[in-house]
């Protein structure tokens, strides 16, 4: 009878206290005289049992839990274990006499943080080997810790006590791994870490794809099984440049659009309403798990992971296809500028400051009582590129919108003097989270055709949507912050006010093509005691209404694209409530379903008038007529397409109606009426232009032609001219 491989009784005692880096050098197979020494770690056992395809050999319990013998053979064969518990046997497998799940390949990417799929290699992977008995499966885990001593795997299968799952190190990579067979999916898991101070730290796996349903923060092994449905969307997608088609985004916050609904619910009720509706994309608030749901998801602990309060994974991508199926494009918000404390997730995830920046000028939020990414750091720059790409690639989002962004350009942001200390030139601006930034953008245009990323941006950062190579961040979009703010500030005011506020409004067009934009009326304008948006409009209820048609109707027509939270589009009269529903028994009164019609017809008119959307981005497509009539509180402007038709849109914000305003255009001859938001089935007075006006040959505002119309009181108007040749 061969010795098994003598090891002593220090390094038997880290294996089972979990500071090993390398239980598979002491657990598992080990060839040594010509034979095989077994060791199995199964603590509270009463006997444990190998059994290879010849023999079965009891092993005699070692040390703490561990077991030990010997296999009298020169190879190391397939083999199996039974273990007895109480007079009762278990038929099992050994862990650690497989080998490691990654390959040297996703090593040297992972060390050089350029592994653009790091989801498919990193957290738990259902895996299946062929064996002499019968096929094998169970699920591998890996985790980056590189200043952990010991790794154990706690979960429903091991009855959360992890002694008996220590993980191996793969080295300078400070990944740890381990396969564990006869589990599989919806096996609920952590990951226990032992840090250099002694002290263990469970924690969920930043790579999860599912998670238990929150305040519950477990991970849960998941393999999607989705069979997507669109791929015509997706051929479409990448075949046409996204920037230069008509955009009016639905911004959704999927827990309060209509409370209680799954995603498949929403994939059949709000689908069926946007596309009513007339919006060509939804935008969801941020999908990936978080814990506090009036974070309204802004506070991500789980990256990877959809929230589980809506349903599965599988059932997103159920809801996205499904929109895609109807033609409407998703939109998420991505959160990569800061992470929460939760003690159970990222923060200090192996004892030390580790996606976090260990500087706390760097590493926190003052605002927002949050870590920040170590942008510098390329496993953490590796890590959300990855995710970037994974919510693309996965879940066949369409955009991504990004939040926060000045928040990482700036070293200084929400600091005060002597809170932050500049970068190497001496400046405020943080290099390393521009890197990362371009890095970001780079990587996802190029794998994925046809998306978009939009910008959150909320300063004069320059080439926010420039490309990378000539040292624009590379953003496909940006949000115009500036416009939001002035016009908003404007509509607030009382008409007999606004003559003083004027410049408000057209100073957007001073910087309109020094970015590509949205024009973003958001989640954040309607909240904090800042009212709904038809309750910031001055005036009675009437002018109220009158107003807010008016003011989408000038959005509708002004440069960018477009974005109207959630109740907007019906009026809703209370400040969102992330916590309740929206007030959908308003829909049942004229005065909230006029204001629907009105921005289903405005979504319609922009969608089929190109002169509305295709030459966005080029000073060519937008000329005023007037801009300086202040004292009527009047905009008139064109808007031109490719091909040379002209839409000539006429604002009135004051509630006086004007029966004869002359304005001055391009083109004699026939102009139809294809919007007026004072129309009667919009709740309006029902002023209007009998649907055309002749322009005469009359030289007016330094135009050829001229027509007096007829602008309703605080109303957006648009007249259509189509050339003939």
């Amino acid at each position: 009878m061969s010795d098994p491989t003598p090891v002593s009784a220090l390094e038997l005692g880290r294996v089972v206290d979990g500071s090993h880096h390398h239980p598979h050098g002491i657990l598992g197979p080990h060839a040594h005289g010509g034979a095989v020494t077994v060791r199995v770690l199964r603590p509270l056992a009463d006997s444990v049992t190998v059994v290879t395809p010849d023999a079965r050999i009891p092993l005699r319990h070692e040390y703490r839990g561990i077991w030990c013998g010997v296999i009298e053979s020169p190879e190391i064969p397939h083999y199996t274990i039974e273990v007895e518990y109480a007079g009762s046997t278990v038929p099992a497998d050994d862990p650690y006499r497989f080998l490691p799940t990654l390959g040297e390949v996703d090593l040297h990417l992972i060390g050089e943080g350029r592994h653009e799929e790091l989801w498919k290699v990193l957290g738990s992977h259902v895996r299946e080997y062929a064996t002499p008995f019968g096929p094998i499966s169970g699920v591998s885990f890996a985790v980056w810790a590189p200043n952990a001593l010991g790794v154990r795997i706690a979960g429903d299968f091991n009855f959360w006590d992890s002694t008996a799952h220590p993980m191996r190190s793969l080295g300078s990579t400070g990944i740890w791994e381990l396969f564990i067979p006869g589990i599989g999916d919806g096996a609920v898991y952590k990951f226990q870490i032992l840090g250099r101070d002694g002290a263990w730290r469970e924690k969920a796996d930043p790579y999860a794809f599912a998670t238990e349903i929150p305040p519950a923060n477990g991970s849960i092994v998941f393999t999607p099984a989705y069979r997507w449905r669109d791929d015509a969307w997706l051929a479409d997608r990448a075949a046409n440049d996204p920037h230069r088609r008509p955009m009016s985004i639905y911004e959704v916050h999927l827990g309060s659009w209509r409370q209680g609904l799954t995603y498949r619910d929403l994939a059949v009720e709000l689908t069926e309403y946007v596309r009513t509706a007339g919006f060509t994309h939804v935008e969801f608030l941020p999908v990936a798990e978080h814990p506090y749901g009036p974070s309204w998801g802004y506070q991500v602990t789980s990256y990877f992971a959809p929230t589980s309060r809506f349903g599965s994974p599988d059932d997103l991508r159920y809801l996205i296809d499904t929109l895609h199926g109807a033609g409407i494009g998703v939109i998420v918000d991505w959160v990569p500028a800061h992470f929460p404390k939760d003690d159970w997730a990222l923060a200090r995830f192996d004892g030390t400051p580790l996606y976090e920046h260990p500087d706390p000028m760097r590493g926190e939020h003052p605002d927002w009582g949050t870590y920040v990414f170590d942008f510098g750091r390329r496993e953490v720059r590796n890590f959300l590129v990855a995710n970037a790409v994974f919510w693309l690639e996965e879940f066949h989002v369409d955009a991504l919108r990004v939040d926060a962004v000045a928040s990482m350009l700036y070293l200084d942001y929400s600091r005060k003097a002597g809170e932050w200390q500049p970068n190497e030139f001496g400046g405020r601006e943080n290099l390393e989270a521009v890197a990362f930034i371009q890095e970001m953008n780079a990587t996802v245009y190029r794998r994925v055709p046809g998306i978009m990323t939009i910008a959150e941006e909320s300063t004069a950062w320059p080439g926010v949507t420039q490309p990378t190579a000539s040292g624009g961040l590379g953003f496909g979009l940006k949000w115009n912050m500036g416009w939001m703010h002035d016009s908003l500030g404007y509509i607030e005011h009382e008409p007999v006010h606004r003559q003083y506020h004027h410049g408000e409004m057209t100073f957007s067009m001073v910087y309109a093509y020094s970015e590509r934009f949205i024009l973003p009326i958001s989640h954040d304008e309607v909240v904090h005691g800042k009212g709904s948006l038809v309750a910031r409009m001055p005036g009675d209820r009437w002018q109220q209404l009158a107003n807010l048609r008016a003011y989408l109707g000038y959005m509708w027509a002004h440069p960018g694209r477009k974005l109207l939270f959630m109740g907007s589009e019906f009026a809703q009269s209370s400040e969102w409530n992330s916590d309740a529903s929206l007030d959908w028994w308003l829909a049942d009164f004229d005065e909230h379903a006029g204001v629907s019609a009105a921005v289903s017809d405005l979504n319609r008119v922009y969608r089929d008038t190109p002169a509305l959307w295709q030459r966005d981005d080029e000073p060519g497509g937008f000329e005023w007529i007037n801009a300086n009539d202040a004292s009527s509180n009047a905009f008139t402007w064109l808007r031109w397409d490719d091909a040379g038709n002209c839409v000539a849109v006429a604002s009135n914000l004051s509630p006086a109606p004007r029966d004869s305003y002359r304005i001055g255009l391009p083109f004699a001859g026939r102009w139809t009426e294809i919007m007026n938001t004072d129309s009667a089935i919009y709740g309006g007075s029902g002023m209007g232009n009998e649907g055309e006006v002749q322009a005469v040959p009359e030289v007016w505002d330094d135009r050829p032609a001229s027509a007096a119309i007829v602008l309703p009181p605080l109303s957006t108007v648009y007249l259509e001219f189509k050339r003939t040749n």
